[in-house]
């Protein structure tokens, strides 16, 4: 499931418990809370489990966007360990489903403190680990550090899922042998950039998909989006923002045909290139406007009033894709 904030599932908002939906396609399904209120995050957690089909429950200590932060959720928790003792206890207390916790190596660029809370979230509660090797400054530059990861699972008594820059099935080969302690590697922005990415790493192979193959996932994106939210106006446009979201990601995918290696890294920018047909080559744009073209290909124009910003400034490129207006 989505990231959803403690606070507002108690508050009853509709939006916020949506992100909590399962589909019944989905074998395993968890829901990562961020909140920064021991009372708030134990609530929602014997909530959800109550009223929803999960499998696990996620705390998001991981988070580095501002306004989240400073609101002491996400990374900003770290920074609170009393708080996260309060929280962890409390949520493992109430949960009859195992309790995760996402982190970051630590908040500050060179101040890793992730090594010291891991011993500390295993003994109130957590079930498993999952580290992010990146503090919260960097956000998503530099290379994820797999050295301080693997650090942290050798101090680690329950499994530790290592996180950062996984792009291809020898990057998840290569982290699993670098780091003898970790039990799994998760993907995150390379899910988004490339969603198959799991038939590669079961298959271990490198999959050249073909630009209609990939309109076919964006027409099967939006089935479910206007069977989620709706075929009236609201719905098409929550259809069509969280598609141009996606799509923030997905352009930066460069067929593997193209390639002059491999495997691609994903903190490889490389230059525009023309594809092997015009909507390659428009899937590969970094303007948000042809994105928004793209959406209109699927759910019909936007309206004249319609603007987008992406969420998200670590899957840009350039100011082209800072902001887009009908």
């Amino acid at each position: 499931g989505e990231m959803a904030m403690a606070t507002n599932l108690l508050q009853a908002q509709s939006s916020e418990w949506a992100l909590l939906r399962r589909h019944k396609c989905e074998d395993v399904f968890g829901v990562q809370l961020a909140g920064n209120a021991v009372a708030a995050m134990g609530r929602a957690a014997q909530l959800i489990e109550e009223t929803c089909n999960v499998d696990f429950i996620d705390i998001n200590m991981g988070c580095p966007i501002d306004v989240v932060c400073n609101r002491g959720c996400g990374a900003g928790l770290a920074l609170k360990p009393t708080r996260v003792q309060g929280i962890v206890r409390t949520m493992s207390e109430v949960l009859s489903c195992p309790l995760t916790v996402k982190m970051r190596m630590g908040y500050e660029m060179d101040k890793p403190t992730a090594h010291k809370l891991i011993p500390k979230v295993i003994g109130w509660g957590a079930a498993t680990v999952t580290v992010h090797g990146r503090s919260r400054q960097q956000r998503y530059s530099k290379l994820a550090n797999w050295d301080y990861i693997s650090e942290c699972a050798s101090l680690s008594t329950v499994p530790l899922i290592g996180n950062g820059d996984a792009f291809s099935y020898e990057d998840v080969e290569e982290k699993m042998a670098l780091t003898g302690g970790v039990s799994a590697v998760m993907f995150a922005r390379g899910a988004l950039v490339k969603p198959w990415i799991f038939t590669e790493v079961k298959e271990r192979r490198h999959w050249d998909i073909s630009s209609s193959e990939r309109l076919e996932m964006l027409k099967t994106f939006t089935k479910y989006g206007l069977e989620h939210w709706g075929t009236d106006e609201l719905g098409i446009s929550r259809t069509r923002n969280f598609m141009l979201e996606w799509l923030s990601f997905l352009y930066r995918y460069v067929p593997v045909g193209l390639l002059e290696r491999l495997p691609a890294r994903i903190q490889e920018r490389p230059p525009a290139f023309c594809g092997r047909d015009e909507l390659e080559t428009l899937m590969a744009s970094s303007n948000a406007a042809d994105w928004v073209k793209i959406t209109e290909m699927l759910l019909g124009p936007c309206p004249t009033d319609f603007n987008f910003v992406p969420k998200h400034k670590a899957n840009a490129y350039a100011a082209s894709t800072d902001s887009i207006t009908a």
